[in-house]
């Protein structure tokens, strides 16, 4: 590892007991910092809710420290919308935030339409398929941009146990299994990736976790890989525009959430490989797809499919984002 990098573990690594709820609330008020939290969900009617309800009653009752709460609906087809508006967020719809420009299909589509709905001067990311939520995610991350003025993009870091089926009729919905962190593609493509191309990244422990907090200032000039890229992307463009000790991480415990077949994180692997490739070389790039493989009645069946492509500008160069901020 760096010498940089060793230095940077020791000024921007923290846990969440470091900022206090009440240290955190005199900031705020100091500083008059305004927080929204979003939520990118695709049919998550059975998390989102206790999500929602968890950042509502500790963090905008029970004190002031998140001032929008919007739950950002990217297609859903089973109740995650109604389920989301019940517990009190906001819910927008990704095909009417800027309906002239046709959605695509993807997360980080999803995380850069969210700024032209939202307002505060500090964005928070959470990813809404988690289970056992913390209130903690979110003051962990906010917290550092709210007392450091130096600090403008924080990830999560976590422990991840995998979650195993049911055994009985708990009705729990499963248990966790000892030992086992998950982040499969964290370990076997991102964190490779970043150690041999982006070495001083190379102290993030969940580079491709799908809760962090930045200063709006900062996310309005970046690209916004479309797709499963766009964590890898964030964090590699944050770093060139705004340099290493501008970035930090919080421990904010264990996280439990739904984990995809094999299938599924080939497909965001290659996403993930693409988006750096991109930022390696800003030149012709391999084609961009994937074949993988089913077994079906007749032997193995090849399965083709896209990788994301696109990438979606900084969201100060859209006119209406501009329009809206100056109104």
């Amino acid at each position: 590892m760096l010498e940089e990098v060793e230095h940077w573990l020791t000024r921007r690594s923290w846990s969440v007991a470091d900022r206090p709820l009440d240290r955190l609330m005199v900031a705020k008020a100091a500083r008059g910092t305004t927080v929204s939290v979003v939520l990118p969900a695709l049919n998550e009617e059975e998390t989102v809710g206790e999500i929602v309800s968890v950042i509502r009653r500790e963090l905008m009752e029970r004190v002031r420290l998140v001032d929008e709460l919007v739950v950002v609906d990217s297609g859903s087809t089973d109740r995650t919308a109604a389920v989301a508006a019940a517990a009190g967020a906001r819910v927008e719809h990704r095909d009417a935030i800027l309906p002239r420009l046709p959605a695509l299909p993807g997360k980080g589509e999803v995380l850069w339409r969210s700024l032209l709905v939202t307002s505060g001067e500090v964005v928070c990311f959470v990813d809404a398929d988690l289970r056992r939520f913390s209130a903690d995610f979110v003051s962990g991350i906010v917290g550092p941009l709210l007392t450091d003025q130096d600090v403008q993009f924080v990830k999560a870091m976590y422990d991840r146990p995998l979650l195993q089926p049911a055994t009985g009729h708990s009705g729990q919905g499963g248990r966790e299994s000892q030992g086992s962190q998950g982040g499969r593609v964290t370990e076997l493509v991102a964190r490779p990736l970043l150690n041999l191309h982006w070495p001083r990244l190379a102290g993030f422990v969940q580079p491709l976790g799908g809760e962090y907090a930045a200063r709006r200032s900062l996310l309005e000039r970046l690209p916004f890989p479309v797709g499963y890229g766009v964590e890898l992307g964030l964090l590699v463009d944050a770093l060139h525009t705004a340099g290493l000790d501008a970035l930090g991480q919080v421990d904010v415990g264990v996280r439990i959430h739904r984990h995809q077949d094999e299938r599924a994180l080939g497909r965001m692997a290659a996403a993930i490989y693409r988006t750096a490739q991109l930022r390696l070389s800003r030149a012709h790039l391999v084609r961009p797809e994937l074949t993988q493989f089913e077994r079906g009645e007749h032997g193995f069946v090849p399965r083709t499919h896209a990788v994301d492509t696109e990438e979606r500008p900084p969201v100060r160069e859209i006119a209406e984002y501009t329009a809206g901020r100056a109104a």
